[in-house]
């Protein structure tokens, strides 16, 4: 019989595990591809070719739709990383040993580099699910108002080290998430549109001031602006949350030094 005569000595258990085996064989090499689309490092410090890539190849390319009419992105393509990639850092390598620390050689929050560095993401805001702007100011927004902690709107602005830079004016809010991202902050005394961000997890909100602590008084004119006064893109938020970031470490050089 078929059956008997075919099947007779097969060890079905055996198959199946190597089925598997074999599957997973195909999935890990298709990840590990996949994730070499963006962001893998092909390259040295030096921007030569990195001398151990691995041993997977980078996958074909791919051209990816992007909604809303953003246009389409292709990936792995070298227009595209260079579009992406900062070539003017001002940074100097402390050693030629692979790996080694870069220091800065100018203003690193000014710069953009260290704990201050951002990405040149795209310079338009995000979207939501349908479409729309997601981070607006409260003010714009009628279905939205404050009902629960501080409010604050109304108080004062107050650097590391003590200066009232400003007062908040507005909140800032992730619509669809409906928390706020950004504290609007008017440096002007007299109230007449001199506006910064202040990233709300950069920022603590008491009883009568909110207290940026990674900044000092002198920093605070170099924050980043944004080009339109109702909405944030996506570079711009980039840019000026690192800004704040890398006072934690740069708005002093007594920060520089070890602390105990």
């Amino acid at each position: 019989m078929v059956g008997i005569e075919f099947f007779g000595n097969f060890d079905l258990a055996s198959a199946a595990i190597w089925l598997f085996w074999i599957f997973f064989a195909g999935l890990v090499y298709y990840l590990q591809t996949e994730n070499m689309r963006e962001g893998y490092e092909l390259e040295d410090d030096d921007g030569n070719v990195a001398p151990n890539q691995g041993p997977f190849p980078l996958p074909a390319t791919k051209t990816f739709d992007l909604p809303h009419g953003r246009g389409s992105v292709t990936v792995p393509s070298a227009e595209n990383e260079a579009e992406h990639r900062r070539t003017d850092l001002a940074l100097a390598r402390t050693s030629n040993a692979a790996g080694s620390p870069f220091v800065p050689t100018g203003d690193p929050m000014i710069d953009g580099v260290g704990p201050a560095s951002w990405a040149p993401r795209r310079d338009v805001p995000e979207l939501d699910g349908h479409g729309h702007v997601k981070i607006r100011p409260m003010a714009t927004l009628e279905d939205f108002a404050h009902s629960a902690g501080r409010d604050p709107r109304g108080k004062a602005v107050v650097s590391g080290d003590g200066e009232v830079m400003g007062r908040v004016t507005d909140m800032w809010v992730d619509v669809p998430e409906s928390l706020v991202r950004y504290l609007q902050m008017d440096m002007n005394p007299e109230g007449q549109g001199n506006m910064r961000l202040i990233p709300i997890n950069l920022c603590r909100i008491g009883t009568d001031r909110v207290t940026v602590k990674s900044l000092y008084a002198h920093n605070f004119a170099g924050i980043p602006t944004t080009a339109a006064n109702d909405q944030v893109t996506l570079l711009e938020e980039d840019k000026i949350t690192g800004y704040y970031a890398g006072g934690t470490l740069y708005a002093s050089e007594e920060r520089l030094e070890p602390q105990i």
